[in-house]
């Protein structure tokens, strides 16, 4: 069920992943980014599906990570928390100035999540660069306005994350996702590697 699939989306370096991270030390079951783990693996076997390479490349690579992390999360019967979902792949798209590609456009209208959806807004205090996060802090805000836009466009209502701790986000989105709250007892959850 689509309900079950809850979307933590936004540009780089605003604290998504940070989240998604103690979501899964909280017990619940998450998918991870695609982009960081594309290119460590791409910087590591000295691959060509890098952004800064082909970003045409890069984004398949991306949308079958995410169409994998889609089918794995469906089969599950308890909420699954993404970094990043199908639906900002259009924003992808247009930052790099290329059309979205009408298979891209047919998953996101195809494979479906739950349609609030939390967004990281950018966060200039705890930005930073980093081995896969080369983006200015312009390109940062760029990536967020059109990563938002694309799920305006899909269909799903945005919820801003509070420039706030970790613990604090991990509460909002909890309570705003209607699921168990932090501490309570919880069945053990498979995380995708």
């Amino acid at each position: 069920m689509s309900d079950n699939l809850i979307v933590i989306a936004g540009g780089p370096g605003a604290g998504k992943t940070t989240l998604i991270e103690a979501l899964g030390a909280a017990g619940y079951a998450t998918a991870p980014e695609a982009g960081r783990a594309i290119i460590q693996d791409q910087v590591a076997i000295d691959g060509p599906a890098l952004p800064w390479k082909d970003p045409a490349l890069f984004a398949e690579l991306m949308l079958t990570w995410d169409l994998r992390s889609y089918r794995w999360a469906v089969r599950r019967d308890e909420p699954v928390f993404f970094d990043h979902a199908l639906a900002g792949m259009p924003g992808y798209y247009r930052l790099i100035g290329q059309p979205v590609p009408a298979h891209v456009t047919a998953a996101v209208a195809a494979f479906r999540y739950r349609t609030r959806v939390f967004v990281a807004p950018p966060w200039p205090e705890i930005y930073r660069n980093d081995t896969e996060r080369r983006q200015s802090w312009a390109e940062a805000v760029r990536t967020y306005e059109v990563v938002a836009q694309a799920y305006i466009e899909a269909g799903y209502e945005l919820v801003d994350l509070p420039r706030a701790s970790v613990s604090k986000r991990l509460e909002f989105v909890l309570r705003k996702a209607g699921v168990c709250r932090v501490g309570e007892n919880r069945a053990q959850t498979m995380r995708l590697p």
